[in-house]
């Protein structure tokens, strides 16, 4: 077991101590299932976001896989190729137009240095990390909260933007309307410094968890 492994124990540990409510359906579902990538690629990260946004997954996949062919036989391609790639190509891999300036913007903040690398994010403070990326056209703070609980594993993220982690305290709280963000975050204070893991099993009690 991995220090990571210990921590998120003691964060479930943490969340049924002080939400009895979300207590219980962390007991029904078991272990918490957020990761921790000591190496990945955000360029790479960043443009499968981007792929993604308003998508289906399989439609998204299908996309990314035709950049991948075009623009790097199969690879991922690196920021430099993409920097230099041409719309038409890009759309023709079924990327529109919005997604394709977005992922030029983004290689070309990937080579200035504004997107930092994966080493200097495990460094990095949450507030910086989000100033830093959302300068990316085509990035918001969710697609950067994402990344900071799914790739670089901070475990005290609550994004009150996710309709999912919304839904799922609605249903837990047992309330009719949605709850607004304000209302979710201030709830959520209890939970910290573990709010990503409440988060997470804020999905599973959307999914039917």
């Amino acid at each position: 077991m991995t220090a990571f492994d210990d921590s998120l124990r003691e964060a479930e540990r943490h969340v049924k101590r002080v939400d009895p409510r979300l207590g219980k359906v962390i007991t029904r579902v078991g272990p918490c299932q957020l990761t921790k990538s000591a190496r990945f690629e955000p360029f790479s990260a960043l443009l499968n976001s981007i792929a993604h946004q308003q998508l289906n997954g399989k439609a998204a996949q299908t996309i990314v896989q035709r950049v991948k062919d075009r623009f790097a036989g199969g690879d991922w391609p690196d920021a430099a190729t993409m920097a230099k790639a041409r719309l038409p190509s890009m759309r023709a891999c079924g990327l529109s137009t919005a997604k394709s300036l977005a992922i030029r913007d983004l290689a070309a903040k990937t080579l200035d240095g504004t997107v930092p690398t994966a080493r200097a994010l495990h460094k990095m403070p949450e507030a910086e990390i989000i100033e830093r990326l959302t300068q990316v056209r085509g990035i918001g703070q969710w697609t950067v909260e994402m990344m900071l609980m799914f790739r670089l594993g901070r475990l005290d993220v609550l994004p009150v933007d996710d309709f999912g982690v919304r839904k799922g305290f609605t249903l837990l709280i047992g309330e009719q309307e949605m709850v607004t963000k304000k209302a979710l975050a201030t709830y959520g204070e209890k939970w910290a410094p573990y709010r990503s893991v409440a988060a997470w099993y804020l999905w599973r009690v959307t999914d039917g968890g």
